[in-house]
């Protein structure tokens, strides 16, 4: 199973677009009309729906769209000392369509990092492990594999309060000691399920090439490699335990709430130590617009590690040609081995629950087009 998925040449970030009945059940909910019961059967409904859609358009890596989460964060939730939930619910009840004032899709929006930062209220210990509860839905109605998605470490590091979480936490490094021994716990559960594909999603790593982010972190007194070289550290502890056990993918984006994006900057300032140093079958790197840059990076990568080229966008409908995307894993070729590459969306589709400014028709024809374009590039 690992040899097979940690080589398929399409893949998927994991959010996909809700029905609105879906929606719908989770603002009721939010306003106590309904109770959770209610909500889990309109998820169960949807997410069955959705995985015979997946296997219908050949999809080789299925996921259940992140159709029980608010947003792609609260993956690392109901965890004791730092969860995001009821922030998110807050947020979701007051503004559904998560565009806050002076935002507009395909622009540069506000940093979750930023204002979503909440302190630790205690020593992190695991409650129940929500991802299992994903996982072990989808393994029952799914025929093809699927895949679990986890916040990675250094993004919840970045969105903790660190000087708000005194006496639980005095520093950084000790709260993302106990972040990574809690995500050892989920991925070892989630492997002993039979998980076969577990991605780490880590929008911090653009943090260390982007000027505004760089700027916060000079500010705070800190060493941006520094920083860098911890994150790495953490993103391999979580998944050291569970080496050969499972495929291990590990997601780059510049941000993707409602279309549009938190953060700019090329991979060449951080590709050398960062693709050298990251341990993980799978790199899905963002690749759709001049904000990631050229391609010349993907000379760092090491033999055995695939990179999915996400070339195709998620923020808007407009639809890209096969031609254009054979051109572009062509140039990508001339720095990595093409046997080494892979395709896929650039992020989710909806990365929060209201989605990206796109129709679910459109969705489905990028997933048409990056297959037709894997079969055109690789056969």
């Amino acid at each position: 199973m690992k040899k097979n998925l940690s080589h398929v040449r399409t893949d998927q970030v994991g959010s996909l677009l809700r029905p609105s009945s879906l929606i719908s059940a989770f603002s009721s909910f939010g306003k106590g009309e309904i109770d959770e019961r209610d909500l889990e059967l309109e998820q169960d409904k949807a997410i069955r729906e959705l995985v015979i859609r997946q296997e219908q358009a050949e999809l080789e890596i299925v996921t259940d769209g992140e159709f029980r989460r608010l947003n792609w964060q609260v993956s690392f939730s109901r965890v004791k000392g730092w969860d995001l939930s009821e922030i998110s619910w807050k947020g979701f009840i007051q503004n559904p369509s998560l565009i806050m004032e002076g935002e507009r899709p395909l622009s540069r929006g506000a940093d979750a990092v930023e204002f979503l930062k909440i302190p630790a209220d205690g020593k992190l210990s695991l409650s129940e492990n929500f991802l299992l509860k994903e996982y072990s839905f989808l393994a029952k109605v799914a025929r093809s594999p699927g895949k679990a998605m986890l916040m990675g470490p250094d993004r919840i590091c970045q969105m903790c309060d660190i000087t708000g979480s005194a006496p639980f936490y005095s520093s950084a490094e000790a709260f993302l000691n106990d972040v990574v021994a809690v995500e050892q716990q989920i991925v070892g559960q989630l492997i002993e399920e039979g998980c076969p594909y577990v991605q780490l999603d880590e929008p911090s790593y653009t943090g260390y090439v982007d000027a505004e982010t760089l700027g916060r972190i000079a500010e705070r007194g800190e060493d941006p490699m520094a920083n860098l070289n911890r994150a790495i550290d953490a993103s391999n502890a979580v998944i050291e335990p569970h080496a050969g056990k499972a495929v291990f993918g590990l997601h780059i984006c510049r941000g993707n709430r409602a279309s549009m994006w938190h953060r700019e900057g090329a991979y060449d300032g951080i590709a050398e130590v960062l693709f050298n140093r990251l341990e993980f079958d799978r790199l899905l790197l963002e690749y759709d617009t001049e904000r990631a840059g050229g391609f010349e990076p993907l000379r760092f990568v090491p033999k055995g590690t695939q990179v999915v080229l996400g070339l195709v966008t998620t923020k808007q409908g407009e639809l890209e040609t096969v031609d254009e995307l054979l051109r572009r894993i062509e140039n990508a070729s001339h720095y990595i081995d093409g046997d080494q590459l892979a395709i896929s969306p650039q992020c989710g589709f909806a990365s929060g629950i209201s989605g990206n400014v796109l129709a679910e028709a459109d969705q489905w024809r990028k997933f048409e087009l990056i297959n037709k374009t894997a079969r055109r590039a690789w056969g």
